[in-house]
């Protein structure tokens, strides 16, 4: 495998994945790629064109029979190999990450590991592809169902957690038999092709995995193909709209993981600095990156001043950078960026007030898209930054008197994904669990951390009800057939 792309000039380009080769794009257009820790360009990437797609399309189509008549069991082994070269070249993943999305090395390390977790999980799937056996009312009758691929699916993915992003969605949809089109993002392009340049180094067809690059246009011409079964997307609510309505249109299959407006509760009888650590991970890891980042911190009255002053102790403590003492990068776009600033400023002056952060209190990364951890009291819970995502490190603290309350103001929202309770008391913890609106609860931690045996999606804005990874994942990405037999009675 290539050792890690210096990308430190613009000449370099990264291209589509098509057939198992590396493809010009028929357009000829591109996108600059600036590194978010310096705002300078780092490469080029290609802006595929409606053609592009259709030949990565037709790719897959002529790659499927294939790869669908392998036995699951021999999928497996396939993507066992992956794995196994993925741990073998773990620390130029985890390089290439690193230097895409600004965020520090040990965070974009952590993420390989992740990934090969799916990985290893789905690959022994290939030994336990089950279907049931089941009864019927009719005498000498069996019947049983059979998971079959869809065909050619369309996978979109973000820029935030990129090799995750990919592996949750490549290992599932291969290992059920599929062919894939992956449209990578623009802000994080070489790792899929990495990836992808691992699949055909374990043995994985030609054809079966295919990455178009580019922007918005390059996953509308994906959504919008009529050989196209399945389209999974993770990404933003507004985008995921537009995918359902589009796909809609000829009734193809949808897989949404969308964003979050995630409550962290803390009780009157939680452990604070227990509670502080979590909700510091919660809020700030990952830059505040995630779909399952907890933006809205609801503190009981009796301990709120106590609570407050150690997050915000422990959000100054935080370092910025790119280090290996850094605790959180910068965003991964002067967009994203941009976006975060001016809802910080107009939550300001709607009367929120700054408890720390705000913008980035480091002088020699202003050149980046770093924002310094922030949180803001003073706002009503129905203030506009309590209901809009803003994927950034920036989170509300708001009093409640009690957990009633609690659970009124986190489900007062259109999202539901995740949600965090912190107490000591087992009968909070299951009344709050069972009631409120999200498709995640975990007490006494953060509000993310899904692992890969452990389904995840959410309510409302949050999803379409799909649940990805997890066993789960297989009802996405497969078919189910049902086949019965009637037993005829003849002379033995």
């Amino acid at each position: 495998m290539d050792s890690h792309i210096n990308m430190n000039k613009k000449e370099i380009k990264i291209e589509n994945w098509i057939n198992g080769n590396i493809v010009k794009s028929k357009s000829n257009n591109w996108i600059d790629k600036f590194n978010p820790h310096s705002g300078e360009i780092i490469c080029r990437v290609a802006c595929s064109s409606i053609d592009d797609v259709n030949n990565a399309v037709s790719a897959a189509i002529n790659a499927f029979e294939l790869w669908s008549e392998t036995t699951p069991v021999n999928r497996g082994n396939i993507l066992f190999k992956m794995v196994n070269i993925m741990k073998d070249n773990s620390e130029e993943l985890a390089k290439n990450i690193a230097f895409e999305t600004g965020k520090p090395l040990q965070d974009a390390i952590g993420e390989v590991g992740g990934a090969i977790m799916q990985g290893e999980f789905f690959a022994g799937e290939g030994m336990r592809l089950y279907g049931k056996t089941l009864t019927s009312g009719m005498p000498g009758k069996m019947s049983q169902t059979i998971r079959l691929p869809h065909g050619v699916v369309g996978l979109i993915v973000p820029a935030n957690t990129p090799i995750a992003n990919i592996a949750w969605k490549i290992f599932p949809a291969l290992i059920c038999g599929n062919a894939i089109v992956l449209k990578s993002s623009e802000d994080s392009p070489s790792i899929a092709n990495m990836i992808a340049k691992i699949s055909k180094e374990a043995g994985l067809p030609d054809g079966v995995f295919n990455i178009i690059q580019g922007d918005g246009v390059s996953g509308s011409a994906l959504v919008e193909n009529e050989n196209i079964s399945l389209i999974s997307f993770t990404g933003s609510t507004s985008v995921g709209k537009l995918i359902a309505q589009n796909a809609g249109k000829r009734l193809a299959r949808v897989s949404l993981e969308l964003g979050g407006k995630n409550s962290f509760v803390v009780c009157d009888d939680a452990d604070i600095d227990h509670a502080v650590h979590w909700a510091a991970l919660s809020v700030f890891s990952n830059a505040g990156q995630r779909c399952a980042a907890s933006s809205r911190i609801l503190v009981f009255e009796s301990i709120y001043k106590d609570f407050v002053k150690k997050l915000v102790d422990k959000a100054n403590s935080l370092k910025l950078g790119i280090s290996e003492k850094s605790d959180l990068g910068p965003v991964v776009n002067k967009r994203q960026y941009e976006n975060i600033l001016k809802a910080i400023n107009e939550a300001k002056e709607r009367g929120g007030k700054i408890l720390c952060g705000g913008n980035c209190n480091n002088d020699t990364l202003k050149d980046g898209y770093y924002i310094s951890p922030t949180l803001i009291s003073n706002l009503p819970h129905n203030d506009d930054l309590n209901g809009t995502e803003i994927f950034g490190p920036v989170a509300t603290v708001q009093t409640v008197r009690n957990l009633e309350e609690a659970l009124t103001i986190a489900n007062d929202s259109k999202y539901g994904l995740t949600a965090a309770i912190h107490t000591q008391n087992i009968n909070r913890a299951l009344w709050y669990s069972k009631r409120v609106k999200t498709g995640l609860v975990n007490v006494n931690i953060g509000t993310y951390g899904s692992e890969p045996h452990m389904p995840f999606g959410g309510y409302g804005l949050s999803g379409n009800g799909t649940r990805e990874p997890g066993v789960e994942a297989l009802d996405v990405y497969s078919e189910l057939k049902n086949i019965s037999f009637l037993e005829r009675k003849e002379k033995i």
